[in-house]
């Protein structure tokens, strides 16, 4: 964490910005947020890190969340949160989720025992663990994150929206009506607020979905589930691991530790439902859910305590075609202004943990892209680019759910047949982590020509982080640390062999070439007002131990000088990592001999990867989608002249 570019003060730094106030006595915004769960809460976190972006959060309830209901938080959500700077009050709160056990009918005696149990995560797979933390403690930080922002988001509670029409305002073309209290029913308090930019994060009975005509299509499974936060003593063994139960005849059972070290979470198989039925109707409670987990369990006893939390819900899939009003033309040439995200427009079985942590990534995915049309970085073209990369990322979601539930709730029959969802859960480890996820070409994702520099950093995926060294401290770290939620897109430059950074070599020509070419994607989209790493940040990283290389003779593009005081940034050179650890060039197939140029986004997925030395490549790919300053910047003053 860096602090003190403009000035020491004493406090936590983490409260040290030059902050705007929150905007929540005015009547218009750059952007609503409609919803605060999780979708609509990393949507404002993101938006308060930008000065001069005014946002407005409106939450239906009364308050901030007190009882989560999603709580399984995959890696790429951790690495999501690093970015956010709350990933290790996550960590030091959470249940880490290091192995899943796997009980089944004796084949002969039809008693449950343990078939199996194995890793929850693959080795190498991300730099942070699947953890279990109750949804509500994330919204606290994310509530901590968007209170402290340059500005400030402060949720407005009990506004339920009303409807939404459109203006002829070529500023603020979006009115949102609201009533107060969670159902409205407050006639007499009313409140209209103007818009550039809505998103609708209002969960599965969307308004703002229905208002930009959109439908969630799909198909219930009818079958019940319950679902139970308790306090329990019992001798079954494995009360502390994540474990799938699937008895021979009474049903299923799923257990999720929760944190603190007691309490556990148990989604435990009920019955059909009836055609035209809804879980409601059955007027589950605790003492059926904790009868039906008894028979589950048997022989092993179960004796519930303490009940924190009980529902039921209908297995079901629903998905709608665009998470955007850009087909009905509302903006200006067919833009999209209105937004949707997170179970406003994808709905799923929670037993597969990718609810909350999909319904983030969309916000995450929409966050940067409007903040950089808002700063005038890109051109409100670009916003078609959500809906039609995270509406394909929820069609697999749908898909993989749907297999998912039906291979937990079969009853097998054979030992082969309850070997299958064993092999269904390891062979998609990676997408329940979250990391699976690949874009397609498009505006921001370039082609695979140069895919074989950087095998292991696949384009289209996030970026895959590994062990460093900083130079200037000897501090190792992870290199994905480096991510900051604040929209800028960073150049990573792996050096080939033998280059150490000086001038003359490659490394020092491409800083030349950035920092001072008319061409360069820096020079020409960064406004001379802002530090040099304003848009785009460069960073390096080379193959030799960080004693055998000389920051003093490397570009002052590595070496910045930023903020009122131009001090020296020196964060931004790299060596391998410490000697114990295998080499990021090895781990993720970076060539040795030529090095390679990655582009990555703001949201951390890998967009193109380019020789060393093809400048034109690395400039034509920014040109695509950025929009050159009025008052662009001069460059840096190269020491090669």
């Amino acid at each position: 964490m860096q602090y003190h570019l403009n000035g020491f003060r004493p406090g936590d730094p983490r409260h040290l910005g030059s902050r705007q106030d929150p905007q929540n006595d005015q009547d218009h915004c750059d952007v609503l947020i409609v919803g605060g769960g999780p979708a609509g809460s990393i949507l404002a976190a993101q938006l308060s890190v930008f000065p001069g972006i005014s946002t407005c959060l409106f939450e239906q309830k009364s308050g901030p969340l007190e009882v989560g209901q999603a709580d399984g938080i995959a890696c790429r959500s951790m690495e999501m949160f690093e970015s956010f700077g709350f990933v290790h009050n996550v960590l030091n709160e959470a249940y880490w989720v290091n192995e899943t056990c796997f009980w089944r009918p004796n084949p002969d005696s039809g008693e449950l025992y343990r078939a199996d149990r194995i890793q929850d995560v693959e080795d190498d797979l991300s730099q942070h663990p699947h953890v279990i933390l109750s949804q509500a403690r994330v919204q606290d930080f994310l509530l901590e994150k968007m209170r402290i922002g340059e500005s400030p988001v402060i949720p407005v509670y009990d506004q339920t929206l009303s409807h939404i029409e459109m203006s002829d305002d070529a500023e603020y073309p979006i009115i949102a009506h609201f009533k107060s209290g969670a159902d409205g029913e407050d006639e007499n308090a009313s409140r209209i607020m103007r818009t550039k930019y809505l998103v609708g994060c209002d969960g599965a009975r969307s308004m703002v979905r229905q208002s930009i005509g959109q439908t969630l299509d799909g198909e219930a499974a009818r079958q019940l589930w319950g679902v139970m936060d308790v306090l329990a003593v019992s001798d079954f063994p494995d009360m502390r691991l994540k474990c799938a139960i699937q008895s021979k005849d009474k049903g299923s059972v799923l257990i999720i530790p929760r944190e603190g070290g007691y309490m556990v979470r148990l989604y435990i198989e009920l019955d059909q439902l009836g055609e035209g039925e809804r879980a409601g109707d059955r007027n589950v409670t605790p003492d059926i859910l904790i009868a039906k987990a008894k028979e589950v369990f048997a022989p092993y006893s179960f004796e519930c305590k303490q009940v924190e939390r009980c529902s039921a819900y209908e297995i079901g899939q629903r998905l709608c075609d665009k998470f955007d009003n850009g087909d009905i033309a509302a903006g200006p040439a067919g833009l999209p202004n209105i937004f949707i995200a997170g179970d406003a427009c994808h709905t799923h079985s929670p037993k597969a943990g990718q609810g909350m942590n999909v319904s983030m990534a969309d916000s995450f995915n929409l966050g940067w892209k409007l903040a950089n049309v808002i700063r005038g970085l890109n051109p409100p073209e670009i916003l078609h680019s959500y809906s039609a990369e995270r509406q394909s990322i929820a069609k697999e979601l749908i898909d993989f759910d749907r297999d998912m539930a039906r291979l937990f709730s079969e009853k097998p029959k054979t030992k082969a047949e309850s070997d299958k969802f064993q092999r269904y859960f390891q062979k998609f480890g990676r997408y329940t982590a979250g990391v699976d996820t690949h874009y397609s070409p498009s505006l921001f994702i370039d082609d695979a020509e140069h895919q074989s520099l950087a095998a292991g950093l696949t384009i289209g995926k996030r970026f895959h982080s590994a062990l460093v060294t900083r130079v200037s401290d000897a501090y190792s770290q992870q290199l994905g640390e480096v991510f900051e939620a604040d929209g800028r897109w960073r150049i990573f430059a792996f050096a080939g062999r033998g280059d150490d950074g000086s001038l003359a070599g490659p490394i020092g020509q491409l800083c030349v070439f950035l920092a001072n070419d008319a061409a360069s994607p820096i020079v020409r989209y960064t406004p001379a007002a802002h530090d040099i790493d304003h848009v785009i940040d460069v960073r390096a990283v080379f193959q030799q131990s960080h004693k055998e290389l000389d920051i003093g003779k490397m570009h002052p593009l590595l070496i910045p000088e930023k903020g009122v005081f131009q001090l020296k940034d020196y964060e931004k050179i790299f060596a391998k990592g410490p000697d114990h650890a295998p080499d990021i060039y090895t781990m993720r197939g970076i060539d040795k001999e030529k090095g390679a140029v990655l582009i990555v986004r703001p949201d951390h997925y890998v967009s193109a990867i380019a020789p060393v030395d093809d400048y034109q490549r690395i400039t034509s790919f920014f040109d695509r989608f950025m929009i050159a300053s009025d008052n662009q910047s001069a460059g840096l003053i190269s020491r090669a002249g």
